[in-house]
């Protein structure tokens, strides 16, 4: 489960951007999470859950944002969303394709006290 590693390196960050702006409680944070990143929401929220209890990041909310799978095509340059993992362009049917979305694990925003 890589949920628990993600989870320990978001609590990290979480913790150190919190102490940089001398925030003293953490309400919420905002996650996007690409359709291809490989994480189960279920089980992050999860582990972050459990890895917080009993500490200044207890009973946060995790707020997580599915972001879809996009691609651009090399040959017809559209962009689209790469639906059932077909790396295929819709308009074109180019095996071509450059990935512009969908991979991404980001921190967008900390709500702290």
């Amino acid at each position: 489960m890589h949920e628990m590693s993600i989870a320990q390196s978001l609590i990290d960050i979480i913790k150190e951007e919190m102490h940089k702006h001398n925030a003293k409680v953490l309400k919420s944070v905002r996650l996007d999470i690409g359709q291809l990143s490989a994480i189960v929401p279920e089980s992050l929220s999860f582990c972050f859950e459990i890895m917080t209890s009993g500490t200044e990041l207890e009973g946060a909310e995790l707020i997580m944002e599915i972001i879809p799978l996009k691609g651009t095509c090399q040959e017809c340059s559209r962009e689209f969303e790469i639906k059932e993992y077909a790396f295929e362009c819709p308009h074109c049917s180019s095996p071509n394709i450059d990935t512009i979305a969908g991979q991404e694990l980001s921190i967008v925003e900390m709500e702290v006290d």
